[in-house]
């Protein structure tokens, strides 16, 4: 599945990067035009129970949230016919409480990546059914009590299957009723996982060649070509890390800020960057895709010295343009990375193969918006690809760069 995961990205962003270079900057790309993201919640059903525990070990109550979401990203093949790939993931962990009622409680962690096909079938202009199936890469990290291991990690890939009903509101967008399911494992002492969701499907949608050559010509700035260098240091803190990964401690406040980014056990304590991204697309005023390549050095608090290599998509929303200055802001996921170390400082980050994920805030500025100041923050993780995740936070870096 990993293998899989980073041929998928390689291949779409080569393929958009060869095929940009023929093509107005405001048209998509021919895979970008017959792509789609949906995003789904509802709830989640896994029936843990005291029998996936070793024996000796119980509890009389069980903490559920059923409540969670599944992401995906779609390429339609034919009109009718798509590959996805996507995560199924609950709000918060299952837990065991009070086990063997002597204050112990205990969470199990459940993630799910799948690639799957789907297949759409017309009941009506506004109405379709669709039928998926595919592969899931199921991650379960158990726990211990006192070095005793009561239920054991695990990661195995699985079945995936599902079915939905859809309402066209239009061409671009589409809600759906969906279910999705992943049997049961006795080999992995793993229980099935269903989900009953509601959400929608958002299809990209290519503009005429008018639309395009009049956004073309207008005038907007948007760079082609932007090289970074950028430096970060653990001895200012992770406040920025912790506030947008909802883990910033404030007065009785254990979890303050917004939930929209990532933390890690590992922390860097110097980074340096060197990034690289060139233009995808750009709309008519407010938004862009790039894609980029970096490497990172990093030293960790441990004082280990880890490089990372790293291919990635970049989103960004200009927020305010000026006569003197265009302020943005941007964030990066999945970005496929390598990185020299799997364990740092005694943590077990899983594989050397990972994830780069960022976001930012900017500005372009000077004669032809020349040059470029950002902040922002890094992380690399596997996103429970696998059962060892632990995760390393790249503290705010200040970026200045040059666009041509």
């Amino acid at each position: 599945m990993k293998k899989i995961i980073f041929s998928i990205y390689i291949l779409a962003i080569t393929s958009t990067q060869i095929a940009q270079e023929k093509r107005l900057k405001t048209k998509f790309t021919n895979f970008l035009a017959n792509s789609y993201y949906s995003i789904n919640f509802g709830g989640i059903f896994y029936p843990f129970t005291n029998d996936n525990l070793i024996p000796g070990y119980e509890t009389e109550t069980f903490s559920r949230n059923w409540f969670s979401g599944r992401m995906l990203l779609g390429h339609k093949i034919t009109d009718n016919l798509a590959v996805q790939f996507g995560t199924i993931r609950p709000a918060s962990w299952f837990k065991y409480d009070n086990v063997n009622n002597i204050g112990y409680d205990r969470s199990v962690w459940i993630n799910a990546w799948s690639l799957s096909l789907k297949k759409d079938f017309n009941i009506n202009k506004k109405t379709s059914f669709y039928a998926e199936v595919g592969v899931a890469n199921v991650t379960r990290v158990g726990f211990s009590i006192v070095d005793k291991v009561i239920y054991d990690d695990s990661h195995f890939a699985s079945l995936l299957y599902g079915f939905g009903v859809q309402y066209w509101l239009s061409k671009k967008w589409r809600m759906s009723v969906n279910g999705t399911f992943i049997p049961k494992s006795d080999k992995y002492n793993q229980p099935s996982i269903s989900q009953a969701s509601f959400g929608f499907e958002y299809h990209l949608q290519q503009v005429d060649d008018k639309t395009a050559q009049n956004r073309n010509n207008n005038s907007y700035f948007f760079p082609n070509n932007i090289l970074q260098i950028s430096y970060g240091t653990g001895a200012l803190g992770f406040g920025m890390n912790e506030f947008f990964s909802m883990n910033m401690k404030v007065g009785n406040f254990e979890s303050f800020g917004v939930p929209v980014f990532w933390l890690g056990d590992i922390k860097a304590q110097h980074a340096f960057s060197v990034t690289y991204q060139r233009l995808i697309y750009r709309s008519e005023k407010i938004f862009s895709i790039d894609w980029g390549v970096s490497a990172t050095y990093f030293q960790s608090r441990g004082n280990e010295n880890v490089f990372a290599f790293s291919i990635f998509p970049v989103l960004r929303f200009y927020l305010l343009r000026r006569k003197n200055y265009d302020f943005y802001t941007n964030y990066s996921i999945i970005g496929p990375t390598y990185i020299t170390k799997s364990v740092i400082d005694g943590f077990d980050s899983g594989s050397n193969a990972t994830f780069q994920d960022k976001m930012g805030f900017g500005v372009f500025f000077g004669k032809n918006r020349s040059y470029n100041l950002e902040l922002r923050i890094m992380h690399y993780s596997n996103g429970n690809i696998f059962s060892d995740n632990a995760g390393v936070a790249i503290p705010m870096q200040f970026t200045f760069g040059k666009t041509f």
